[in-house]
Order: structure tokens, then C-alpha cells, then sequence
């Protein structure tokens, strides 16, 4: 076409060989689309190969813009480099199954912090373990009658299954009041059958409100103060944070005293009325 052009105005050519105008233009222009595509998928494929394909496409396209700087659409970039199969190939990401937002309950303790008897009150809360090499969850629950641990559970994951395993280390009366903050975990079904199975009363502290659960809110940072933030340990297993979890547990309630509690340990405590 290129040599009939130099002698032949267009439209003579494209009718000896039977081609519409429309027709001639729009393969013209697949064709310049084409040679850009190659062009884009070779800077994309040498990004890719640069950084060892830990790049997904939103950062391949801004490396784009950065280095080569054409104009080209994020979708695009996802669709070249899906059909080339250069997508990000670093681990996915793991994102904890918490499940949807099922029953919320009201304030029923309402700060309410006394009780009268031992497991008449319980309060519940989960607190990450963030040292050495690993990120743990722990669950505890307390007893508000003497502000002993009565059940806690410690998990590399903080899905549903996770407080009704706390849950399912306690005999617990009918009726007993078990209170919590409205996280994720306590608003879903499963610990809402795990209630309702076990003849719990739930209460929720209201959003964005930790005074409303504040003796669970205490403890808590007690034990990370008393026993990783004040030793500073390094290099610390799952193993190592479980043991150190469990022995400081046993000390916190059968031998460390609270004003509170008359300057008894929560053990001592509660064998005054058993």
C-alpha cells in the first residue's frame, strides 16, 4: 500500500482491491495500537524481571509513568500482565476470617464492675503479642469478682474460631453476664451460637469507648509491662511467648496481690467464699 501511495491517491487503491475507506483506517490504526502494545508489554515485562515480579500492577504502573513516563491506563497493565503472567508472585496476603457483623448487643454491665459471687461477671478482650519473631493473639477472659484469669487462649490468628476456644475452657452457670468490646470476633455468628449454647448473657461496651470494659483494658498492658517490656527479651518463639504467657497467668493468680482484693492474690480471694 505504502508504494501504491506515491503514485495512487488512497481512495484509487482501496477501490481496485475492494476495501472500504472506514476499513483501511481502522486496520492502519490496530496496527500503530499493536506496535505500542509491544512496546508497553517490553517495559513492563523489564520492570517485572527488574524487581523479581514482587510488584502487582498498580506499582508497575506508576514505575511506568516514573521511568518511561507514557500514559497508560492501570487496567491495561493488569490485563498484559495477567495474559503474560507476570502478576505479583509474592505470598498473598492471609486475611483473617472475622466474619460479618451478626448481632450486636447493648451496655448491659454498664461499668458495673462488682460482683457478688464468683462467676456471676465476666469480661472478655484480645490483645496482640507483638515480640522476638512473631505476632500471636491472646484472649483472656476475668472473673470481675476477683479479677482472676479464668480462661485465656493464645492463637497465631484471630479468626472465629478463636474466643469460642476461650469460651469452651469455662463451666459456666446460666445466666452469667459476659461482656466484651463490639470487635469483629464478638459480633459474628459463631460466638453468638457459642452464647447462646452455653446460656450467656452478652453485653458490648459501646464503640470506640475501652472505658466500658476497663478492667480487661488493665490487665492487659500489666502484663506486657511486667513481663516482656520490662525483661526485653530477643529471639522469642511461639513457644517461648506461651510458656512466659502461661507462668506469668499462674503468678498474676495465685500469688500477686491487689489492693483491691484486700492485698490478697485473686486466688486467696475467692477461697474466702468457697
Amino acid at each position: 500500500m505504502e508504494e501504491y501511495k506515491k503514485t495512487c491517491p488512497v481512495s484509487i487503491i482501496l477501490e481496485c482491491f475492494g476495501v472500504k475507506r472506514s476499513t483501511f483506517y481502522y486496520w492502519k490504526q490496530e496496527c500503530k495500537n499493536s506496535q505500542k502494545r509491544d512496546d508497553i508489554a517490553d517495559k513492563i515485562e523489564q520492570l517485572c524481571i527488574e524487581n523479581h515480579f514482587i510488584y502487582g500492577y498498580r506499582t508497575i504502573t506508576r514505575l511506568l509513568k516514573k521511568i518511561h513516563s507514557p500514559v497508560v491506563n492501570q487496567k491495561k497493565v493488569y490485563r498484559i500482565m495477567k495474559e503474560s503472567g507476570w502478576l505479583c508472585r509474592t505470598r498473598p496476603k492471609k486475611v483473617p476470617n472475622l466474619g460479618k457483623t451478626y448481632h450486636v448487643t447493648d451496655n448491659r454491665l454498664d461499668r458495673d464492675f462488682q460482683a457478688d459471687k464468683p462467676m456471676e461477671k465476666l469480661v472478655t478482650d484480645i490483645t496482640y503479642l507483638y515480640f522476638g519473631n512473631c505476632r500471636l493473639y491472646l484472649s483472656s477472659t476475668v472473673d470481675l469478682y476477683n479479677r482472676e484469669i479464668v480462661a485465656y487462649t493464645i492463637s497465631e490468628c484471630q479468626d472465629t474460631d478463636f474466643v469460642p476456644d476461650t469460651l469452651n475452657q469455662l463451666e459456666i452457670p446460666q445466666g452469667v453476664l459476659l461482656h466484651s468490646d463490639p470487635g469483629s470476633v464478638y459480633t459474628s455468628k459463631a460466638y453468638y451460637q457459642a452464647c447462646i449454647e452455653k446460656g450467656i448473657t452478652r453485653s458490648m461496651s459501646r464503640k470506640e469507648t475501652p472505658a466500658d470494659n476497663a478492667c480487661i483494658e488493665w490487665f492487659h498492658p500489666v502484663l506486657k509491662s511486667e513481663i516482656f517490656y520490662l525483661h526485653k527479651w530477643r529471639n522469642l518463639t511461639k513457644d517461648n511467648i506461651t510458656d512466659i504467657v502461661k507462668n506469668y497467668i499462674i503468678f498474676y493468680n495465685e500469688t500477686r496481690i491487689q489492693q483491691k482484693l484486700n492485698d490478697q492474690s485473686p486466688v486467696e480471694y475467692r477461697k474466702l467464699v468457697v
